[in-house]
């Protein structure tokens, strides 16, 4: 190593991506009445690992779009943007946290994960 470069950790930037989640895999199998309960668990664990904060906040209409249907009846795919974001409270120890929304669409044929440009 001749240069002394300081590594940058990509988890201390702000960004912006969508996802497709089937739900239906992470259902599978509980008990009717604990699905959509089962399916904001996993979207919280899924939100965490993919975006590497801690600190998950999930937005109200995406919560609305998993109850729609009712507690058994969680939709077996769903579009979430995922936003990373700086946490401006001083007092937290968490230095960012992820924003889940929903991103509704017709259909998920051919759709990929993808960057969203915020600028």
């Amino acid at each position: 190593m001749a240069k002394d470069k300081q590594k940058r950790s990509a988890l201390n930037e702000e960004v912006t991506r969508k996802y497709t989640v089937h739900l239906h895999k992470y259902v599978h199998g509980a008990t009717f009445k604990k699905h959509t309960p089962k399916a904001v668990k996993a979207i919280r664990a899924f939100a965490e690992k993919a975006m590497g904060t801690k600190d998950i906040r999930i937005d109200p209409q995406f919560n609305r779009a998993l109850w729609a249907r009712g507690v058994k009846h969680v939709p077996h795919r769903i579009r979430v943007r995922l936003a990373r974001h700086r946490n401006d409270d001083e007092n937290t120890k968490e230095k960012l946290y992820t924003f889940v929304s929903h991103v509704p669409v017709a259909s998920f044929k051919g759709l990929e994960t993808v960057t969203v440009d915020e600028a």
